[in-house]
């Protein structure tokens, strides 16, 4: 009978030992896991706050380089039409030289010519040397080669300036929406790490921090590769 009953604790010692080994072994698995939702947790608290900050930060910098676009293109608006009143009142200039020219009033084109802009004087003093009588000679000084009014040159770079700007502002605000919606993201694996921390079956929660650790691994290379201001 001793050795009966001493057969039968060392069944029950065995069995408890294994029972305790299992729970052990799931209380180590428990707070693994425990460790792993938390540093999911914290990662995604840091990635949200820079995402949103960088988000913020582009959509400003939207704004500013439109504000920028804009007030390049009112002063290539201004420079254009400066340039434009100058080259109407050079032409209507010349004209009049002509028309001097024909009637021998020396001192009348004298007087046209010293109130013609600096850069169509050198127009009209290279265009004074070539053969009017020829056919295929420029017309007038405007037509010769080279000429260009500044003011025009200047709203010619001020437009190409502006729209550069503009383009930058679209590029910046695609940017500004990326990361929102990596923002998005980031909020979608709280949310799994949340589920996962209500399953009551090891698997699902095992399950559903691999998919929010696969995501969470995604959208870091997608913010990590986004430009930054």
């Amino acid at each position: 009978m001793n050795i009966e009953v001493a057969h039968h604790l060392s069944e029950h010692e065995a069995s408890g030992t294994d029972t305790d080994l299992l729970d052990d072994r799931r209380a180590r698995w428990h707070r693994l896991l425990e460790i792993v939702e938390v540093s999911l947790l914290a990662v995604v608290a840091i990635a949200t706050a820079w995402s949103g900050y960088q988000a913020a930060r582009f959509d400003g910098e939207q704004s500013r380089l439109y504000g920028e676009s804009s007030r390049l293109r009112f002063e290539a608006e201004s420079a254009s039409t400066l340039g434009g009143q100058q080259l109407a009142a050079d032409s209507a200039g010349f004209n009049t030289w002509q028309q001097a020219q024909a009637d021998g009033q020396t001192a009348l084109m004298d007087k046209i010519v010293r109130r013609f802009t600096p850069d169509y004087r050198k127009a009209f003093d290279a265009w004074l040397l070539t053969d009017q009588n020829n056919a295929d000679a420029p017309p007038g000084p405007g037509y010769m080669p080279g000429f260009t009014n500044p003011n025009t040159d200047k709203a010619t770079a001020l437009n190409a300036e502006a729209s550069s700007h503009f383009d930058q502002g679209t590029e910046a605000r695609q940017t500004g929406e990326k990361y929102v919606r990596d923002t998005v993201i980031f909020a979608s694996v709280l949310f799994l790490v949340a589920m996962a921390q209500r399953q009551k079956s090891h698997g699902a929660r095992v399950a559903a921090n691999i998919i929010a650790l696969g995501l969470l691994t995604f959208v870091l290379f997608s913010l990590v590769t986004l430009p930054r201001v």
